[in-house]
């Protein structure tokens, strides 16, 4: 089986992120977006909950199940700062695949 993750992650993190994946090996590739986000922040001094636009990164990649593990520490550890809006990550299954060029499915398509 496959598992599609979606990682929203800081700006300032994508390089550490993209060479902590580089080593994981037979990691399918990762595809990257930069993004906009409204997230919730913390209530402001007349207690109402306030929606902040920021900037931030989203990788997708998919990848078989025996590297999922390794794939989601990699990127906790390297987009961590400890610091409100580190980001989250999504994991998804993925029922298909197919590559286009050579109608390869499945892991084989990755």
């Amino acid at each position: 089986m496959m598992h599609e993750i979606k990682a929203i992650i800081r700006n300032d993190r994508l390089g550490n992120v993209i060479d902590a994946l580089r080593q994981i090996p037979d990691l399918p590739g990762i595809t990257v977006s930069t993004i906009t986000g409204f997230g919730r922040r913390q209530p402001s001094a007349h207690g109402a909950i306030e929606f902040g636009e920021v900037a931030m990164t989203k990788l997708e990649l998919v990848v078989p199940d025996a590297i999922l593990p390794e794939a989601l520490a990699s990127i906790r550890r390297a987009a961590f700062t400890g610091h409100p809006g580190d980001g989250k990550v999504f994991v998804l299954p993925v029922e298909q695949a197919m590559k286009i060029r050579s109608d390869e499915k499945g892991i084989d398509a990755l």
